[in-house]
């Protein structure tokens, strides 16, 4: 009776140690992610950092808007673009007559997130500006991190990656580290996931300055997943 017993607990223990082993390292949370044009466009970021966090067993909720700060999450504001999706569903982009931010106050409530992912970076490096407008960056961000820190939230915020000098937007490579760097700076309590640190410079191409072909959308979206999945990061939410 007592070898029986032991053989029970054994392969019991045996059983849920290859459940741990097997499930996705997200399973049970919810990702609410907000972001810019990345976000916004289908084919852009939005078409893979979604399903690589549901790969790996999270529920993901996304929301992009073109040409969105920080700031602009806490109220709705009319933008040029935005989009939806939810999961691995279809991107749902909004016409520019009617896209805006939608309040990330209104967003947790309906989702209930563990995990705010905010893509945020670009816009307010306003690049066609001679020097960063850091008080109105400052501004931006504190204001949507106190928003997030009040509701007892964990959150990550994903700074800008490499592009290419000049193009539409007038990015250049020596701005976006000079803004990553002052960015890392002033996002806390959101941990800060340095995107140049995944590639090297010109190594994602571009089709102005800016946006990525397929390619490097998605070796984004995998090093974002990766960070977020390491265990450093994991152990923290």
């Amino acid at each position: 009776m007592m070898k029986t017993l032991t053989i029970g607990l054994f392969m019991l223990a045996l059983s849920a140690s290859v459940f741990a082993a097997n499930t996705p390292p997200l399973a049970g949370r919810t990702i609410l992610v907000l972001g810019e044009s990345h976000m916004s466009i289908n084919n852009y970021l939005v078409s893979d950092l979604p399903d690589d966090l549901v790969e790996q067993g999270a529920k993901v909720y996304s929301y992009g808007a073109c040409g969105a700060s920080a700031g602009d999450w806490l109220k709705t504001k009319h933008v040029p673009c935005a989009a939806s999706r939810v999961d691995t569903g279809p991107i749902k982009e909004r016409p520019a007559d009617i896209a805006s931010t939608q309040p990330i106050d209104n967003l947790i409530k309906k989702h209930q997130p563990n995990l705010i992912l905010l893509v945020m970076g670009d816009t307010m490096a306003s690049y066609d500006n001679k020097e960063i407008p850091k008080s109105w960056v400052w501004q931006s961000v504190s204001s949507l991190t106190a928003d997030i820190k009040a509701q007892g939230i964990r959150c990550v915020w994903v700074g800008p990656a490499w592009g290419e000098d000049g193009g539409k937007y007038k990015k250049t490579n020596a701005r976006v580290k000079e803004f990553s760097a002052y960015l890392s700076t002033i996002v806390a309590p959101c941990t800060y996931i340095d995107s140049l640190a995944f590639s090297k410079i010109g190594e994602w191409k571009t089709f102005d300055g800016q946006h990525f072909d397929k390619w490097g959308y998605e070796h984004w979206a995998r090093s974002i997943t990766d960070a977020i999945i390491s265990p450093d990061m994991l152990s923290t939410f």
